[in-house]
């Protein structure tokens, strides 16, 4: 019987514990796909490049003082002004053809 519950508690903190290792996984994978966007980009313009990386300094000490939730706020944020600055970039540069 006390290795049931064991068993029940230990499930218990495996689940509660699910969440914020997906959080700091997803604040992880943000800072990642920013620092490849930023290194294969190349031509973005030297004032959104100083704007994303005074962001990203801030989602980092987010992250170092155990604030996830902010980490992740931040580093969406700067994913979706990526996105749009590289869907802004690539459509005025393909419409020769």
């Amino acid at each position: 019987m006390k290795g049931t519950a064991l068993s029940a508690l230990f499930a218990a903190a495996t689940l509660l514990a699910s969440p914020v290792f997906a959080a700091e996984d997803l604040c992880a994978t943000n800072l990642q796909k920013i620092d490849d966007s930023m290194t294969t980009a190349g031509a973005t313009s030297e004032g959104l490049d100083k704007a994303i990386t005074e962001q990203v300094d801030k989602a980092r000490a987010a992250k170092a003082s155990g604030d996830t939730k902010e980490c992740i706020a931040i580093t969406s944020k700067v994913l979706e002004r990526l996105e749009k600055t590289e869907k802004g970039s690539g459509s005025s540069s393909g419409s020769g053809s």
